[in-house]
């Protein structure tokens, strides 16, 4: 069991959505958010307190009759229940709840401690709330999406169980499980606040990490292919710029060739004196750019993704809902914290150098595919006939559609901000439409990269020296040799071998 508690660390989210890792609130937790749901039932007996005893957003100069106060939770999460487009993956979902459930156990929400139970049960049953990628636009937070997760927890809408799109009350019948007890201010706490676009975000972070792994396995794999020199990854001539993420990244690709005996050393081929003598020199002085700087195009990646995950656990672990809650001050403080810009520049961020990774992968698949220009393979790594066959020719075409996505998709959401809600949020974030962006970036970046793996494959076939490769290339080719078959003489469709090998990507690593 994982018990919910402050730091929550990245590792925490895997557990849950990886390994199915059920969660306990401790009584700590559990006496934290009761003493701030009733020292804020005290406190605003004889105060005005926004969302509790005021209508919202621009309507919070209209004070709330007390008999009223309950039915304006109720209000706000159905009115607010608005989304639309496509249902965000239950994957994305649970990360969001994971996030949400931590920020209200910190006791600045003031939350009766139903809510924290509740979406402990979903969390440990597998249940989805039914959510839309369209709706928010992360200023109060994540407001529209946030209230189809409180409208579950109310026991209405719909969730996702089993595989199965059904409605939240069946499912709570059939687990006897209760719904949320409203009693002061708990819609307004469960929708304020940041946790779809940071629950996505986390699973982006997740995957890009595992991206940027396979783009520099797929790179190494590469300049062995090619017979490349080894000088341009090594320890030596990346010393010479000092950015950490860079010598990352070359380290990296000196683990997976340390016992390649195809990568050349220049002092055996290049720094002899026959090499003097040659007006045209028979072997290739430099490779490509996109063979040959790997650590300098890879190292931002990296850069980028340590730093969106630091800034989206700094926001996991804080408050970020309106208003805040302070037993030790005795006070509640009104103001931003459900603003979505650090999210929101981070996915931004993410989606731009993972769109650079997608272009690399690109640019290294049309290498391998152009004879004319590696000299080496048949046009297309066509094992077949030429002429008769075709090779990898059509799959070019759609990792070249699917970059050219990535480039348009890689346009800022951060800038975007459009007044809404009466002008009373007349500056937003954007941060879900950001993370969810992201999210169709990375998974277009790991089709292209399926491609490129399946050139790969075939060029390995091609080399048919599998004995020169270093280990680490051995087993990977092991684990998609039988999923990449084109030597046959009637070629097939390949769309479910481009699904397939980009699935395999995904769900596994490749340096661990």
């Amino acid at each position: 069991m994982l018990s919910i508690k402050a730091p929550l660390k990245l590792v925490d989210f895997q557990k849950v959505l990886f390994e199915n890792q059920k969660l306990e609130i401790s009584n700590e937790i559990r006496q934290k958010a009761e003493n701030s749901f009733h020292f804020l039932q005290e406190f605003a007996k004889d105060k005005v307190i926004y969302g509790v005893n005021t209508g919202f957003g621009p309507m919070a100069q209209y004070r709330i009759k007390d008999e009223d106060r309950l039915q304006l939770q109720y209000n706000l999460i159905r009115s607010h229940a608005s989304g639309t487009g496509k249902p965000i993956a239950p994957l994305y979902v649970k990360a969001s709840m994971l996030a949400r459930l931590h920020t209200l156990s910190l006791g600045y929400s003031g939350v009766h401690t139903s809510v924290l139970e509740t979406m402990q049960q979903l969390i440990n049953h597998d249940i989805t709330p039914l959510i839309f990628e369209h709706g928010g636009v992360g200023a109060s937070g994540d407001l529209v999406q946030l209230a189809h997760l409180a409208l579950v927890l109310i026991g209405e809408g719909e969730v996702f169980y089993k595989g199965e799109r059904k409605s939240t009350i069946s499912v709570f019948e059939k687990l006897h499980i209760k719904p949320i007890q409203i009693k002061l201010r708990e819609g307004l706490a469960l929708i304020n606040g940041t946790s779809v676009m940071t629950g996505i975000g986390i699973v982006n972070i997740i995957h890009a990490r595992r991206l940027l792994e396979w783009s520099v396995c797929c790179s190494s794999i590469l300049n062995e292919l090619v017979a490349a020199y080894s000088d341009h990854f090594s320890a030596e001539l990346n010393a010479s710029k000092v950015h950490g993420s860079q010598h990352s990244i070359a380290e990296m690709m000196r683990n997976h060739l340390k016992d390649s005996k195809r990568i050349k050393n220049r002092e055996d081929h290049l720094y002899r004196d026959s090499s003097n003598t040659e007006a045209i020199f028979s072997e290739k002085v430099q490779e490509y750019y996109s063979l040959r700087c790997i650590p300098q195009i890879l190292g931002p990646v990296l850069n980028t993704i340590n730093s969106a995950e630091k800034i989206l656990m700094d926001e996991v672990n804080s408050a970020n809902d309106n208003p805040i809650v302070s037993i030790e001050k005795q006070m509640v403080y009104h103001g931003g914290n459900f603003h979505g810009d650090f999210i929101s520049l981070e996915m931004d961020k993410l989606k731009l150098v993972i769109t650079r990774l997608s272009m690399l992968a690109e640019r290294q698949l049309n290498y391998l595919l152009n004879s004319k220009l590696n000299e080496i393979f048949p046009p297309f790594v066509n094992l077949g006939t030429l002429g008769l066959n075709f090779g990898l020719q059509g799959a070019q075409f759609t990792a070249v559609s699917t970059t050219a996505e990535n480039q348009t998709l890689s346009n800022s959401m951060y800038v975007h901000s459009i007044p809404n809600n009466n002008d009373n949020q007349d500056i937003v974030s954007m941060g879900t439409n950001a993370a969810t962006m992201t999210k169709t970036v990375i998974d277009n970046a790991y089709q292209v990269l399926a491609i490129e793996m399946m050139a790969i494959i075939q060029g390995i076939k091609y080399i048919d020296d599998l004995e020169g490769f270093s280990e680490r290339s051995k087993a990977v080719f092991k684990q998609f040799q039988d999923k990449i078959a084109l030597e046959k003489q009637h070629d097939f469709p390949l769309y479910a071998t481009i699904k397939d090998v980009t699935k395999s990507l995904k769900e596994n690593d490749v340096y661990k």
